[in-house]
């Protein structure tokens, strides 16, 4: 515990713990929201395309039989026939028969994709886009002064947070002062389940929130530790009574507790925790791509951070910050400032 407060700010000290007065969450509505429902669906697809074009480029031949991509259909996530998906996109994928009698049909990769791959695989290769890997990986692994993050865990968000396939030997190796793979490969399975990415050095200049940049740019007075108030949309046609409203401006003017800070001792029924929480759900979806991820990924994490139900909480009564999309069969967390129109309107973390 002294470890804990040594980093917390003065003032979170000293201030009596703010809990809850009587305020129905229950009742708060989660109203649809067609744009981000839209930007959630407009990529329905795009994850099992790229997993079947990255199977197809692994292969010396540059193609696959079709029983070998229908063999692979969970695990590329593909969600209907292999055959039917396959064909819905012929700008991408390039049925053919090789010579011989009974050989049954392969697939290729269109040459407009295969030049994209090629442009695709300069921007990997390039200083800058390492560099940004890199930041997020380090940011994240800083977040709640966690300091370590398992490799299944970071493998079920590598997607959202832009990393390449092969993160563990083209990124990590190339910054030693930032992190690190530790622990023992599981040779009997020949998985990475044992596996984790450790934080080697701390950065301060990396310890700053998005929403604290943002606040300084706003306000020059400002110092950590103050209070900062989160932007909120909400669904249109969202109401709320006054005794929610008040709960909500009052929330707001509460301190704000960096998210790399580890306040999980704070008490999981007060307001300060549940702002903390918030700011650490807020700073982890700012580091995704897109500004949003699947709520079952975002919850592993919070799992290994400690604050798995704090997170889940704090999805449920906060909907003007967090959008759950329920588009895709399973359920998407989107941050609703990062969009406008159901377009992502801030690419940049």
């Amino acid at each position: 515990m002294q470890f804990l407060l040594r980093y917390l700010p003065k003032h979170c000290l000293l201030r009596r713990p703010h809990h809850r007065g009587f305020v129905d969450f229950a009742a708060i509505k989660h109203l649809r929201d067609r744009g981000l429902d839209h930007a959630v669906q407009r990529e329905k697809h795009l994850k099992p395309m790229l997993n079947i074009k990255n199977l197809i480029k692994s292969e010396p031949a540059k193609s696959l039989p079709l029983s070998v991509i229908t063999q692979h259909k969970d695990s590329l996530e593909i969600p209907s026939r292999p055959i039917e998906f396959i064909r819905k996109y012929p700008s991408i994928f390039e049925e053919f028969l090789p010579g011989g009698i009974g050989v049954h049909p392969h697939v290729k990769l269109t040459q407009q994709v295969l030049d994209l791959d090629a442009e695709e695989q300069l921007v990997y290769q390039s200083e800058s886009y390492r560099q940004d890997i890199a930041d997020r990986l380090l940011k994240l692994l800083m977040i709640s002064r966690i300091n370590k993050i398992p490799l299944k865990i970071l493998d079920d968000i590598k997607w959202d947070l832009g990393l390449p396939e092969d993160y563990t030997k083209s990124i990590v190796p190339e910054f030693p002062d930032c992190f690190r793979v530790i622990g023992n490969k599981n040779l009997s399975s020949g998985l990475d389940s044992d596996l984790e990415l450790e934080l080697v050095c701390w950065s301060n200049e990396f310890a700053i929130s998005f929403i604290e940049k943002k606040a300084t740019r706003g306000k020059m007075d400002y110092k950590k530790g103050m209070p900062i108030a989160f932007p909120m949309h909400f669904s249109k046609g969202f109401e709320m009574d006054k005794q929610l409203k008040k709960w909500f401006d009052d929330w707001q003017k509460l301190p704000y507790i960096s998210p790399y800070e580890n306040a999980t001792h704070l008490g999981p029924s007060t307001d300060e925790s549940d702002k903390w929480t918030v700011g650490v759900l807020h700073e982890i979806i700012r580091l995704f791509v897109s500004k949003k991820v699947e709520k079952d990924a975002l919850l592993c994490l919070g799992e290994w951070l400690g604050i798995r139900s704090r997170l889940k909480r704090a999805l449920l009564h906060h909907p003007g910050i967090f959008y759950l999309s329920s588009k895709l069969g399973t359920y998407t967390v989107v941050l609703r400032e990062a969009y406008k129109r159901g377009l992502l309107i801030e690419r940049i973390h």
